[in-house]
């Protein structure tokens, strides 16, 4: 026999199962389809349960938020239009369902890239061997020029590039997040760090129409920030760069309006970041709201929360 003691266990006090609240009920259960099921079967089939339930809460308040015509903002990383999501984000501009976008400096490049050539993202592993990542030079020339003239004319970012578009049109300027936004008329902010984009690498970079058509809309998007009580802010794939200028537009925000809250917030990406999950899921909501968190690919994620966002819509 062992020579330490053991606990007596004789004396545990057991309960009743039916005493006990449970977290997971059976009528949370996922439901089986068939082939050719409809996508709001699907929906409908989903479990109620963790990020099934928080797909349908968020779905709903996006829903909620179009109806009584409060703000929809997407924050949104250059990934986006990298995995083809761009003819996504313009439909959900002409459905009434988004009324401001946020991207990074680098969301504009592959924007710009894919309105005006059709392709966009090189190997820069390849490139970086030569020194030629990032050295094409009708992109950079096209941007910085657009910026400058948008400087001169006291628009932001991503109205400067929205303009040109609207003058000198692209071939695919259909698909263009940018250029369509501008031409719904829907804010489309760029916020730019120095030095982190191509176009930063050219002569043709001029850091002061940078600077200023960048700042002017950090302060269009601080303005839509202001309004996004009982609205929805969405980021997808910024893990740094958005989710510090949300939290920034928030603050002036609130220090100059008083209280901003009541608001709805969701990051998706990959994995699971620090930034995001503080500035944008946790502390903006901690007074009232309520954030989510989605992980998985953007590919896959944002097609399902538009049409989830449809069918509640819809329905």
């Amino acid at each position: 026999m062992s020579r330490y003691r053991e606990a007596d266990v004789g004396k545990v006090k057991t309960v009743s199962i039916r005493d006990r609240k449970n977290k997971v009920q059976a009528a949370q259960n996922a439901r089986p389809l068939q082939p050719g099921s409809s996508f709001c079967a699907f929906l409908d089939g989903l479990p109620r349960i963790l990020a099934g339930q928080d797909l349908h809460e968020l779905a709903d308040g996006i829903a909620a938020a179009v109806r009584s015509r409060k703000p929809v903002l997407l924050m949104m990383g250059a990934h986006v239009v990298k995995v083809g999501l761009s003819p996504l984000v313009v439909d959900l501009m002409e459905g009434g369902i988004l009324s401001g976008i946020a991207l990074n400096g680098a969301g504009a490049v592959h924007d710009v890239e894919m309105a005006y050539f059709g392709g966009t993202s090189e190997d820069v592993a390849e490139s970086l061997k030569n020194g030629r990542f990032g050295m094409v030079k009708e992109t950079s020339d096209l941007i910085n020029r657009a910026v400058q003239v948008g400087s001169e004319a006291r628009l932001g970012f991503g109205e400067s590039i929205g303009k040109w578009m609207s003058e000198n049109p692209p071939p695919f300027h259909r698909n263009s997040i940018l250029g369509q936004a501008y031409r719904l008329g829907i804010p489309a902010t760029v916020h730019v760090a120095v030095g982190t984009d191509i176009v930063h690498q050219h002569p043709t970079a001029d850091g002061s129409a940078i600077g200023d058509t960048s700042l002017r809309d950090f302060r269009i998007f601080t303005h839509l920030v202001s309004e996004i009580g009982g609205g929805v802010v969405l980021l997808f794939g910024s893990s740094v760069v958005l989710p510090e200028v949300f939290l920034k537009a928030l603050t002036v925000a609130r220090n100059i309006r008083g209280s901003v809250n009541g608001f709805v917030t969701a990051n998706f990406d990959m994995v699971r970041h620090y930034r995001p999950r503080v500035n944008v899921v946790e502390r903006p909501t901690q007074e009232g709201g309520k954030g989510y968190h989605f992980v998985g690919h953007h590919e896959i994620m944002m097609p399902l929360l538009a049409l989830a966002v449809k069918e509640k819509l819809g329905g």
